[in-house]
């Protein structure tokens, strides 16, 4: 149990009715978990307003209401705290809640449209490697130290993440690594948290279907930094034309990575295989199993991170020679007859078009590309023809298939996709719905040497349709695809 005028602390309040000096039990914004003694928040979400719960909730047991407006009947014995913003109220509760777990421990955020996980994941490993324990909030997994959480949402929500981070504090972690989505920083879930660094990878097409243009969803990746701290440091890829922008208000202090552009952290590229990667840091040559240039930029990024925590320079190369590749993230397997099929997460036009460059990049003679991709249903839906667009354009054969259609019809998200595609390529592409079949037509289509791409759900496990989830991993399905082909 704790004190609410503890919990309170830091908290902008308008009014307050009844008294904060109680014991409360637990922290909840779902009125249908509300049990006794509980404080509940009632946030005004996109599509549903918990002011409209409030009753409910102290039905259940709820004595403490956090609201940005007092309802007109105020019961006696219940606490009402009317403040601007309950997502901000929630988030600094929740970390008082449990004693500030972020200030306890060096905490590294990872914000941008691509890279976010394998920049997390890898300086996960990193530091693991290093000798240290280390925690991850992920897309992928939650990780405290060795003991593993499945993942629900890219940026979990305040009292979510502050209870992993309390969790991380009682498993003795020296480091946690952190995905920041641009959903989490507008919806206020980071604040409270005391960042020790904040990292940029890049911008473009994502989200359109949350925020409302690009410039707010630039804005809203910007003020993560503008909100760091003096003490941290905002690492930023200035390689990316919005890298700049993101420094021009922090505290923090600024530092930059590249590839191209004269930055404090430089990497190099003298070879590219599909079995790795030659860089060269500062005049040292490293073997990295990491494919593609973006995938450069991502291992520029930890190798900063990792100097800029203290690792150094010397044994943060030699670790990251051994680094995998993340779940997932350009994950290949090989057939018998020598096809290469690669599984990637790519479900952005940036990304698409990142992966299929490097694939093209590093073929060596005439071989095919295969490119299976769709989109997703109830998501943004003007990046499906410029996807459409680039996998005929960079492929020479596209399959456009269902991702998780959702509650939306999968024959309709094909329709605009298709939309993209250019009159010299429509000769090029295939629509095929159902994406088992699709991805053996990918597998029936190829010949030795050929690189068939699927592209999307990289590292998902499920397919989601009409709001029911059942089992569906692409590599797995490429793998039997591969041993009916053989038998």
């Amino acid at each position: 149990m704790k004190n609410l005028k503890d919990i309170l602390y830091k908290v902008s309040i308008n009014q307050v009715f009844g008294s904060t000096d109680i014991a409360i039990k637990n922290l909840v914004f779902d009125s249908r978990k509300v049990e006794n003694k509980d404080v509940f928040f009632a946030q005004k979400g996109v599509s549903v307003d918990g002011h409209l719960y409030i009753d409910k909730a102290i039905t259940l047991g709820a004595i403490v209401i956090i609201c940005e407006d007092f309802p007109a009947d105020k019961k006696e014995g219940i606490t009402y705290v009317q403040v601007k913003d309950v997502n901000v109220a929630l988030a600094i509760m929740a970390s008082n809640f449990y004693d500030n777990p972020s200030s306890k421990i060096p905490l590294v955020g990872v914000t941008g449209t691509n890279g976010k996980t394998t920049i997390a994941s890898l300086l996960y490993q990193l530091f693991k490697k290093a000798g240290y324990k280390v925690g991850l909030l992920s897309t992928v997994k939650v990780l405290v130290d060795e003991t593993e959480f499945k993942a629900t949402h890219t940026t979990p929500d305040s009292v979510t993440i502050n209870w992993y981070l309390d969790k991380m504090i009682d498993a003795g972690v020296d480091y946690c690594f952190m995905e920041v989505s641009s959903h989490g920083i507008h919806q206020k879930r980071t604040e409270g948290l005391t960042f020790t660094g904040g990292i940029f990878t890049n911008l473009s097409h994502d989200h359109l279907d949350y925020h409302d243009t690009f410039a707010e969803y630039r804005n809203v990746k910007k003020y993560f930094f503008d909100s760091l701290p003096k003490s941290a440091f905002a690492l930023t890829n200035i390689d990316d034309k919005n890298g700049n922008f993101m420094l021009q208000n922090t505290k923090a202090k600024k530092k930059t990575y590249a590839l191209k552009t004269l930055a404090d952290f430089k990497v190099k590229i003298l070879e590219k295989q599909l079995s790795g990667t030659l860089i060269a840091v500062d005049g040292t040559e490293v073997w990295a199993k990491l494919i593609g240039v973006f995938n450069i930029y991502n291992l520029t990024a930890i190798i900063a991170t990792a100097e800029l925590l203290g690792l150094e320079k010397l044994e943060v190369l030699t670790i990251v020679s051994a680094l995998e590749s993340v779940s997932g993230r350009f994950e290949y397997v090989v057939s018998n007859d020598g096809v290469t099929a690669i599984v990637d997460y790519a479900h952005t036009p940036d990304a698409l078009k990142n992966v299929l460059e490097t694939i093209n990049d590093i073929r060596t003679g005439n071989e095919k590309v295969i490119t299976v991709v769709g989109c997703g249903g109830d998501r943004d839906q003007t990046k499906r023809p410029k996807m459409a667009h680039i996998a005929s354009q960079l492929s020479n054969q596209a399959i456009f298939t269902s991702d998780n259609p959702r509650t939306e019809n999968p024959q309709t998200i094909l329709d605009e996709m298709e939309v993209g595609v250019s009159p010299e390529n429509y000769k090029k592409t295939l629509t095929v719905l159902e994406r088992r079949q699709a991805i053996k037509t990918a597998c029936k289509f190829s010949e030795a040497g050929d690189i068939i791409l699927i592209a999307g759900k990289g590292h998902e496990d499920y397919q989601e349709i009409n709001g029911v989830r059942a089992h569906f991993d692409d590599l797995e399905e490429v793998k039997n695809c591969f041993n009916q082909l053989k038998n």
